[in-house]
């Protein structure tokens, strides 16, 4: 079973995606902030993590990307961004750390679901 972590310090966008994803079986897991996103990651080893950038703490989203690329425990992890941030320098910004898809708030579920069933096929 595949596993999927979800960082997001809203618990409503946290629910959301959870609730998106569960048409198919994945092993979810829910952080609220980087460092939390890092610990758990670290753990679980997910195969793919939905991250939104701006979040409360030490560590942004794009910062904990950045940890977990170049960490050897989680750099094969994929990243996709969920963030309100969609200017064309946060998503070059996303690319250049690694991310395999960025996606803007609000999103399309659909979408969401195509591009993570995509991302772990490959």
């Amino acid at each position: 079973m595949k596993k999927i972590l979800i960082v997001d310090d809203q618990v409503e966008i946290r629910d959301l995606v959870e609730i998106t994803l569960r048409v198919s079986d994945y092993n979810i897991f829910k952080a609220s902030n980087g460092e939390e996103a890092i610990e758990i990651a670290e753990k679980e080893n997910p195969d793919l993590i939905i991250m939104d950038i701006m979040m409360p703490g030490k560590l942004d989203g794009m910062e904990a990307a950045r940890i977990l690329k170049n960490s050897d425990k989680t750099k094969e992890s994929i990243i996709i961004f969920l963030t309100a941030k969609g200017h064309k320098i946060d998503i070059k910004e996303g690319k250049d750390v690694g991310a395999a898809g960025y996606f803007v708030k609000p999103f399309s579920p659909l979408e969401l679901i195509n591009k993570v069933e995509e991302s772990l096929r490959t």
